[in-house]
């Protein structure tokens, strides 16, 4: 925004040296012609935010600071037609130079100068046209040059994106081949020793309850582990339609969940409603198991290009009680950073636990 004005009061101070420096009516029609520049080449400040506006007030005011007998080539409506010619409008800039060329030659015709103004009238409407020409060309080639780098950040992102779920999958076909079976014969091996045991009439060693009950965990946390890495694979992503009956999931578990949707709600991309699913889920498992809480509240907010993520609960962490950093928490941490975003998870000053997080949405106001 500064550099926006900073270069429309440069134009302006240009035209306004260069147009009352050289030979200039007089009167009203100065007053006139002199505040049509400035309005013209201080325009140019709104270039990004509105081009095709800032294209028709500089072809305007250019033809005006003419017909009030300025000599001056109109630069502000140069800068106008690359900026809206850069923003993907063509067609627009290239009406709008026809139509400002004709009533620039319309406004020569009806001024005094006889022929010798004729030849002067068409060598400047030449130098026009190749500036015009120029400006186009320019404003094209940096629309041409910015969509190929987007275009290749977008490859270079799915390929990085292709290559973790490769990743992914990979790792999962490693857990799966490596631990699984271990898994369950260690599993299996438990439960039928308990069983004989029992059957026997037996005391079942505390250690040998111990195994059955670590390999029954292991084996659930397992399958949860091998489902989430191949949840893109097998099922389509969880994103923040699917918190509401996740929330309800966890009340069914005696955790008293409390829902708030503020702000008008908005489509984000996969990435950030998958990311916000998963601070929700593990958010609410770690004060399922570790909090001691009763009750927990999720809110979400959808603010101008923020959607800004909220778990608290009233569980047993204390200020003073520094958080012990999991695996949970660090892929929490991950997630959000991969998406540019910032999380924070601490325990509150009224006691609790809080996880807050902003993910960037792509919706600016």
């Amino acid at each position: 925004m500064v550099t926006d004005w900073s270069i429309a009061v440069g134009v302006a101070a240009l035209l306004l040296s260069t147009a009352l420096s050289g030979p200039h009516p007089s009167g009203g029609r100065e007053v006139l012609g002199t505040a049509l520049l400035a309005t013209g080449a201080l325009a140019l400040a709104a270039r990004r935010q509105a081009p095709r506006v800032v294209l028709a007030v500089a072809g305007l005011c250019a033809v005006g600071h003419q017909a009030a007998g300025f000599e001056v080539l109109a630069v502000s409506y140069l800068v106008a037609v690359y900026s809206a010619v850069r923003a993907g409008h063509r067609t627009v800039a290239l009406a709008a130079s026809v139509g400002l060329l004709t009533a620039l030659l319309l406004t020569s015709s009806v001024l005094p100068g006889g022929p010798a103004r004729e030849v002067v009238t068409q060598a400047r409407t030449t130098l026009e046209i190749a500036w015009l020409i120029a400006a186009f060309a320019t404003g094209e080639a940096v629309r041409q040059a910015e969509r190929r780098a987007d275009e290749a950040e977008r490859t270079r992102e799915e390929t990085a994106m292709r290559r973790a779920d490769e990743e992914r999958l990979r790792i999962a076909r490693e857990l799966h081949d490596s631990l699984t079976h271990q898994i369950s014969v260690i599993k299996v091996q438990s439960e039928v020793a308990v069983h004989v045991a029992r059957r026997r009439g037996e005391q079942v060693p505390a250690a040998l309850l111990a195994i059955q009950e670590a390999g029954r965990e292991a084996s659930r946390e397992l399958r949860a582990t091998l489902e989430a890495l191949r949840d893109d694979d097998i099922a389509p992503p969880h994103g923040l339609d699917d918190i509401p009956r996740l929330v309800k999931q966890f009340r069914t578990t005696g955790l008293e969940t409390a829902l708030t949707i503020d702000g008008p709600s908005h489509a984000v991309p996969a990435a950030v409603g998958r990311t916000a699913y998963r601070i929700v889920q593990e958010s609410l498992t770690n004060i399922s198991r570790h909090a001691a809480a009763t009750t927990a509240s999720v809110s979400i907010d959808h603010r101008p290009g923020t959607l800004a993520i909220r778990v608290d609960d009233d569980g047993k962490a204390m200020p003073d009680t520094a958080p012990t950093p999991g695996l949970g928490l660090l892929g929490m941490r991950e997630r959000v950073t991969a998406l540019g975003g910032r999380l924070s998870a601490e325990p509150r000053s009224a006691g609790g636990f809080s996880v807050r997080a902003e993910l960037p949405s792509g919706e600016a106001s």
